[in-house]
């Protein structure tokens, strides 16, 4: 497994991990690479595919000017970003990398190619970078989900561009088979051996304080949407609702015996109405998905009473990566690729699979309430309206935080013996995705998106 904790969890701005990070990333790795800036006369970007069909809804025209610019998802504070663009809007300057100036309009320099897909991904882009000798540079790049992004030729051959001297880990693993074999032959658990192998690229502290700083950053993003009001931009006039129903929620009297778990879906509502307005978010596994480990984990720290919260956060944490691992190298964590089932559904087995973790499960245990998770969002479509990440993405993200629980609870209560294995439903959530049509994953031609403004076409 060529993946690491942090490769999974990044700390990033909203609304998409895949239309907004992976291209503003990708737009910086372009330059930074490039030949001659200081010789630069003239950038243009070409979208491709799902990144055409939905990036003005996902801001993706807006990050790949971001990364032109030289921000980076970490580091772009998000109340700063309409003031910079509104100045190259009415300008037509940019600097890239905030050093070397060129000339550019988003009408003209960002080009949308909505009929048209790169062989590599749905979500390709190319970049056009011409000197002014007149000598181009072109390099195309794939947003292949949760902001992770490649270039064509590493697509065609993973193994470019590694490093062959890096370290062997202690457990390597591919497959969740492997992890439960290096399980039963030394009796450590699943958390413990990812424990083991981020350790071989950093110290055990250093490994503690990233994981603290990703469950600060959920947590305050749970705070932020939990206060928040207003309405979300896009154009679908969405208001906010996490902060008004926390509000009555901690007013009411009369509590119902669900009223636990009506908390957790506002948790993540309120993560993914702040994605929703481009605030900073942790992607987990993708942005579209970033509510659902944060609502689980705070139904953790504080509905469960645990002992020592610290670590069993971490531990929830290790043990969700490990899942979350296992998804994106063998099947998709990419709604263009897959479809919802690759986003929501792998959050919730990486939520379920980190709270019996935490909670004291079995390896077994671990692999069953991941197992429970993705079964049951097998074949869910990516069908945002208007190309937001929206409706219906932030209930969603509710309802597979309270998925991720029941499966927890299930699996916990069981022996962790069951029919299907985990790497059968990563096969099988493949398959599905693969044989779903292109038109419900993440292109805004089908399903919600195209019943819902029809119906709205009409009335008006």
């Amino acid at each position: 497994m060529d993946m690491r904790v942090f490769d999974l969890f990044k700390i990033g701005v909203g609304p998409s991990s895949s239309h907004t990070v992976g291209p503003m990333l990708a737009a910086r790795r372009f330059l930074l690479e490039s030949k001659n800036l200081f010789q630069a006369e003239k950038v243009q970007v070409a979208l491709y595919g799902s990144l055409a069909l939905t990036g003005t809804g996902h801001a993706t025209d807006k990050a790949v000017m971001l990364g032109l610019m030289g921000e980076t998802p970490q580091e772009v504070a998000p109340e700063s970003v309409e003031e910079k663009l509104a100045l190259l809007n009415s300008t037509h300057k940019m600097h890239l990398l905030g050093e070397y100036p060129v000339t550019f309009d988003p009408a003209v320099d960002i080009l949308w190619h909505k009929q048209e897909v790169l062989p590599g991904h749905p979500n390709g882009m190319k970049f056009i970078l011409t000197h002014k000798d007149g000598s181009v540079e072109e390099k195309a790049y794939y947003s292949t989900g949760g902001g992770f992004i490649y270039s064509a030729e590493e697509l065609e051959n993973p193994d470019a561009g590694k490093d062959v001297d890096s370290k062997p880990v202690p457990f390597p693993f591919s497959t969740m088979a492997d992890l439960l074999a290096h399980g039963q032959r030394t009796g450590l658990s699943i958390t413990t051996m990812l424990r083991g192998n981020e350790i071989v690229h950093c110290s055990d502290d250093e490994l503690n304080a990233g994981l603290d700083k990703i469950w600060n950053v959920m947590k305050g993003c749970i705070s932020r949407g939990l206060q928040l009001t207003g309405e979300l931009p896009g154009g679908l006039h969405v208001q906010r609702r996490a902060a008004k129903l926390w509000r009555t929620a901690n007013e009411t009297t009369d509590v119902l015996p669900h009223d636990g778990l009506h908390r957790v879906s506002l948790y993540a509502m309120a993560v993914n109405e702040e994605n929703a307005a481009g605030g900073r978010v942790v992607t987990a596994p993708t942005n579209g998905a970033a509510g659902i480990i944060p609502a689980v984990l705070r139904y953790y720290a504080e509905d469960c009473k645990p002992s020592n919260p610290e670590q069993g956060i971490r531990n929830f944490l290790l043990a969700a990566s490990a899942i979350g691992m296992l998804c994106k190298k063998n099947a998709s964590i990419s709604g263009a690729e897959i479809g919802c089932q690759g986003e929501v559904g792998v959050a919730c087995a990486m939520a379920a699979a980190g709270l019996t973790a935490a909670l004291g499960g079995t390896n077994e245990q671990i692999e069953a309430a991941a197992e429970i998770g993705i079964e049951h969002h097998l074949g869910m479509t990516c069908d945002p309206i208007g190309g937001l990440v929206q409706i219906p993405c932030i209930e969603r993200n509710g309802m597979g935080a309270v998925k991720a629980i029941t499966a927890a609870s299930l699996s916990l209560r069981s022996d962790g013996t069951h029919k299907v294995t985990l790497d059968d439903a990563i096969e099988t959530m493949r398959q599905t995705g693969y044989d779903m049509q292109a038109k419900y994953k993440e292109t805004s031609l089908g399903g919600l998106a195209i019943h819902v403004v029809t119906v709205n076409y009409a009335a008006c």
